[in-house]
């Protein structure tokens, strides 16, 4: 099984990668140049929500890139609008503007694209139902094994009671 977890991680990276290298495709076939792929997968996953930059790390995979300098490129560019929160000087709450809005609709039609294209593939939902279901699996695990290397994280798909009972336990051992 070693092996076969070792090409899972190789392949979801590469993945990742090949995602990039088509949005990069669809950037330039759209003549958009001053915004990369990255910040642009950023930019998609913000949508219409208003975030900071740490909720905006947690929602995405973002491999090699430094967030906080990409939301400060894509503010300069005007994609982005940033603001400090008043209660706390070091949280900067962004979200999409109407050049923004104009790059989000154009990347929801590439995944449109992709969506229709899918069926042609051989790839139908419920092999994406189980996909995700595995990806949920690992992540879960990876979550729950990084907890032993000293992060206390609590399990994200436990219940409330099963949480409660936890840190009653946790509580009873201290």
């Amino acid at each position: 099984m070693a092996d076969e977890y070792l090409v899972l991680i190789s392949r979801i990276e590469r993945l990742h990668r090949h995602l990039l290298e088509l949005v990069k495709l669809d950037l330039e076939r759209h003549g958009v140049l001053d915004i990369n792929n990255v910040q642009a997968l950023m930019l998609f996953n913000i949508g219409d929500a208003e975030m900071t930059i740490g909720e905006l790390t947690l929602r995405g995979c973002y491999l090699g890139s430094n967030v906080s300098y990409n939301v400060k490129k894509m503010v300069e560019n005007g994609y982005l609008d940033a603001e400090r929160s008043i209660h706390d000087l070091r949280s900067v709450r962004v979200k999409v503007t109407h050049k923004g809005h104009i790059l989000h609709d154009q990347l929801v039609g590439l995944y449109r694209r992709h969506d229709e294209m899918l069926t042609q593939a051989g790839i139908s939902e419920a092999d994406l139902q189980g996909a995700t279901a595995v990806l949920d699996r690992l992540e879960r695990f990876w979550m729950l094994a990084s907890n032993r290397f000293g992060r206390r994280a609590e399990d994200p798909f436990a219940t409330e009671t099963q949480l409660v009972s936890r840190r009653e336990q946790r509580r009873g051992r201290s």
